[in-house]
C-alpha cells in the first residue's frame, strides 16, 4: 500500500507511456491490429517495448507503397492518401479481417481493435508542415457493435523524426483513452497531449461514434478542443458532424458572418442574403466555389468567465436548423480569422458585418499587444483579396448610419478613407428597412421574460425550433385543466 503523509495533495498522476501500454498489453481480452501508413510504425512500437505484446498484437502493418496500398484498400476518388475516407477504409478493413480469422465461437471474449493512421510529415523544404488521420475502431463488449474515434492532426515541429515520436504518443494516448477514459469523453480528449505539449500538434478536428458514444454531442466536442486550447478553430457542418476546415475552405470564395446569433434574427439572415448576392457578382466570385461560413468566437460564448455550453448548443441548433456552416474560433480580431481563412485559400474573401462591428475594427486599444499596431493589424486583415459588406444601422434618433456618415476615431479618420475609397469597404444598400430596429439582445430578453411578439423577429422556422426544444430558457406556459 502506498505510503501517505501529512500535508500530502491530491493531484493527477499521469501514467507513462510504457504503463499504459504495459496495461493494455497485459489484458488478455485486449485484442487487434495496427496499420501505420507515412510516418513508421511509432504506436505499436510503443507497445512492442513495453513488454506482454503478443498477446495484444494481432497485426502490424505499414502499407507504405502506394500501390500496396491500393492493392489493399482500394483507390480513392480524389487519389489521396491522407484523407478521411482512406482511415475509415483502414479501419474497416482491419476490423473485417480480425473477425474473419478469429471466429467469435473460439474467442467469445476478446475485445477486437483495429488503430491506423495515415499522416503525411514535414517535406525537406519545411514549407509544409505536414498532417494526418488517426483514429481507433473498438469494442469494449464482445456482444455490443464497434465504437469509433478519429481525429485529425496537424504537426508544429520542424523535425520529421520529431513529428514521428509525437504520433507515437498520441496513438498510445488514443487507444488507452479509447478503452480506459470512454466514459468521459471531455476529459479524454485532455488526455490525448498527456507527454505532449500543444507546441507539438495541434487537433482540429475530432468525431465519437457508436453505442457507448451514443450520448455524445460532436458539436460539443467541437467546442472542447477550442476551449482546451487545443486548436484556434473548429468547423461543423448543418448535419452536426465535425468537418474538417481544410476541406470546407479549400481555394474557395469565402464569405464570412461574425455574430453572436443569440438567436440569430431577421436582421442576421437579411445581411447573409445581401451579402451574398454583392459577393458572388464580384469578378473574381465563382458561385459555385464560394463557401459561406457563420462565425461565433469563443469571447462570445462566455457568460460570466465561463463558457455555457448549454448556451452555445442551443446557437448551434438554430444556425444548423438554417443550413449554415459554422466556425467556432478564438480570433478576437477580424484580421486573425482571415489570416486562418488565408491557410486554405488565396481567393476573394467577404467579412459581412453591421457599423459597430466596423467602428471597433478601427479602435486602436485591440492592437496593443502588436508591434506594428493597428498598421500592422490592418495590413493582415486587407492585404488578402477581401472587402466588407456593411449592414446599416438606425440610431435612437432614427438616423441611418452607414459607410457615409460612421464615426470613427479622429486619429484613424484618414486610414478608414483610405479603405473606403480604395472599395475595401461598401454599403449593403438592398436591405429591409423595416428589420433595422430587431436585435438579438433585445430578442432574447423577450423570450427569457415570456413576452409577446419575439417570434415575429426571426426567421421562418426558428421561433417554432425555439419553442419545441426550449432553447435560451424559454418554458412553454403549463395549461391545467380541471376535472
Amino acid at each position: 500500500m502506498e505510503i501517505t503523509l501529512k500535508g500530502d495533495k491530491e493531484f493527477d498522476d499521469v501514467p507513462s507511456l510504457k504503463s499504459k501500454a504495459l496495461r493494455i498489453n497485459l489484458n488478455e481480452n485486449i485484442y487487434g491490429t495496427f496499420a501505420e501508413i507515412g510516418a513508421g510504425q511509432e504506436t505499436v512500437r510503443q507497445f512492442f517495448r513495453a513488454g506482454g505484446a503478443s498477446g495484444t498484437i494481432a497485426k502490424a502493418m505499414s502499407a507504405y507503397d502506394k500501390d500496396f496500398s491500393d492493392a489493399i484498400y482500394g483507390i480513392e476518388d480524389d487519389k489521396r492518401y491522407v484523407t478521411e475516407a482512406r482511415l475509415r477504409k483502414m479501419l474497416n478493413h482491419e476490423v473485417n479481417l480480425i473477425e474473419k480469422r478469429l471466429p467469435r465461437d473460439k474467442h467469445p471474449h476478446k475485445l477486437f481493435f483495429s488503430y491506423a493512421n495515415t499522416v503525411a510529415t514535414i517535406d525537406f523544404a519545411k514549407n509544409y508542415k505536414g498532417h494526418g488521420w488517426v483514429g481507433i475502431k473498438y469494442q469494449v463488449d464482445p456482444e455490443q457493435e464497434y465504437n469509433e474515434i478519429i481525429l485529425h492532426l496537424r504537426f508544429k515541429e520542424n523535425d520529421a523524426r520529431l513529428q514521428q515520436e509525437t504520433l507515437g504518443v498520441l496513438g498510445t494516448n488514443l487507444i488507452y483513452g479509447a478503452f480506459y477514459k470512454y466514459n468521459e469523453p471531455k476529459k479524454l480528449l485532455r488526455y490525448l497531449y498527456d507527454h505532449l505539449d500543444k507546441d507539438q500538434l495541434e487537433i482540429d478536428t475530432i468525431n465519437f461514434s457508436g453505442p457507448i458514444f451514443s450520448e455524445v454531442d460532436n458539436r460539443l466536442m467541437s467546442l472542447q478542443l477550442v476551449k482546451n486550447g487545443m486548436t484556434d478553430a473548429v468547423m461543423f457542418a448543418p448535419d452536426g458532424n465535425n468537418v474538417l476546415p481544410a476541406r470546407v475552405l479549400y481555394k474557395k470564395n469565402i464569405l464570412a458572418f461574425r455574430g453572436s446569433f443569440r438567436p440569430v434574427t431577421k436582421v442576421n439572415m437579411d445581411m447573409f442574403h445581401k451579402s451574398y448576392d454583392m459577393f458572388v457578382k464580384e469578378n473574381k466570385v465563382d458561385q459555385k466555389n464560394t463557401q459561406v461560413v457563420f462565425e461565433i468566437t469563443l469571447s462570445n460564448l462566455r457568460a460570466e468567465g465561463e463558457i455555457n455550453e448549454q448556451d452555445f448548443m442551443d446557437r448551434a441548433k438554430l444556425l444548423c436548423s438554417l443550413g449554415q456552416t459554422v466556425l467556432i474560433s478564438n480570433f478576437q480580431e477580424y484580421y486573425r480569422l482571415v489570416e486562418y481563412f488565408s491557410q486554405y485559400s488565396k481567393n476573394r474573401m467577404g467579412l459581412a458585418m453591421g457599423v459597430n462591428n466596423l467602428v471597433d475594427i478601427f479602435d486602436e486599444k485591440y492592437y496593443r499587444h502588436l508591434s506594428g499596431g493597428i498598421l500592422e493589424a490592418f495590413g493582415k486583415l486587407f492585404f488578402k483579396d477581401l472587402r466588407v459588406y456593411l449592414y446599416p444601422m438606425v440610431t435612437k434618433d432614427g438616423t441611418l448610419v452607414n459607410s457615409e456618415n460612421l464615426k470613427v476615431h479622429p486619429r484613424m479618420k484618414e486610414l478608414y478613407k483610405f479603405f473606403k475609397y480604395n472599395g475595401k469597404v461598401v454599403d449593403i444598400t438592398d436591405y429591409d428597412p423595416s428589420i433595422l430596429s430587431i436585435f438579438s439582445r433585445k430578442v432574447l430578453k423577450m423570450i427569457t421574460e415570456n413576452e409577446d411578439g419575439w417570434e415575429n423577429m426571426l426567421p421562418e422556422g426558428v421561433a417554432k425550433l425555439i419553442k419545441e426544444e426550449n432553447l435560451f430558457g424559454y418554458e412553454t406556459e403549463e395549461v391545467y385543466h380541471e376535472e
